[in-house]
């Protein structure tokens, strides 16, 4: 009996190591299909280039999911969908951008000379080029553009639809699986002639963000 007991005894430890084992393997392989993702968030601000036109300046909140499409010895590839909000400040301080034949335009002058608060909403769609520096440092360069809608209408832009163009540099630094960011970048607001006014926006941004790694 003693050594049945032992048996019986060998037998449920062996079969809770093998579920424990078979845990541990789903758990590992769980993380190895879905390493290839990446969520976070980053926040940023700007201005516009100087000028005698008009001030905007802004600041940025985004929600990131990366995808890498593909891993190089030397580089790596990405794909990044970024839904944004941007709080935009802006004032036209060259009367004359508004020209006599602009219908109202005194009127106009009037209202545009006005500070405005623009409200963008924003979907950014971006490919990226990272180089890893070590196992801990990399840099990168990102393209994106987007649709989007802004709230205020402008000598500069109508309001309604529009694109978000961006064109950034940006150095990371890795710990576990976060990973923090910082980001330089250029933008360009306009709306491809959809609306009467096209002029646009242009500005160079900074942006911090933090990612984890799925």
């Amino acid at each position: 009996m003693f050594v049945s007991q032992i048996q019986i005894l060998f037998m449920s430890r062996k079969r809770i190591f093998s579920v424990v084992l078979l845990f541990a393997a789903l758990h590992i392989n769980a993380q190895q299909k879905s390493s290839d993702f990446r969520i976070g968030m980053s926040y940023g601000f700007g201005s516009e280039f100087n000028n005698t036109d008009y001030t905007f300046t802004n600041h940025f909140y985004k929600a990131q999911l990366y995808y890498r499409l593909k891993k190089t010895r030397n580089f790596e590839y990405d794909i990044l969908v970024q839904p944004e909000i941007n709080f935009g400040k802006h004032q036209l301080l060259n009367l004359y951008f508004v020209k006599p034949e602009t219908p109202n335009f005194e009127q106009k002058r009037v209202e545009y000379m006005q500070l405005k608060n623009v409200h963008e909403y924003v979907l950014n769609l971006g490919f990226m080029v990272r180089k890893p520096i070590g196992k801990i440092f990399s840099c990168y360069v990102l393209g994106s553009i987007g649709p989007m809608i802004t709230d205020t209408e402008t000598e500069r832009m109508s309001k309604g639809f529009a694109f978000a163009d961006i064109l950034a540099v940006g150095f990371t630094a890795a710990y576990d699986q976060f990973q923090l960011d910082i980001r330089p970048s250029l933008r360009h607001v306009s709306n491809a002639g959809l609306g009467s006014s096209n002029a646009g926006y242009n500005t160079k941004n900074i942006e911090f963000g933090i990612s984890y790694q799925l």
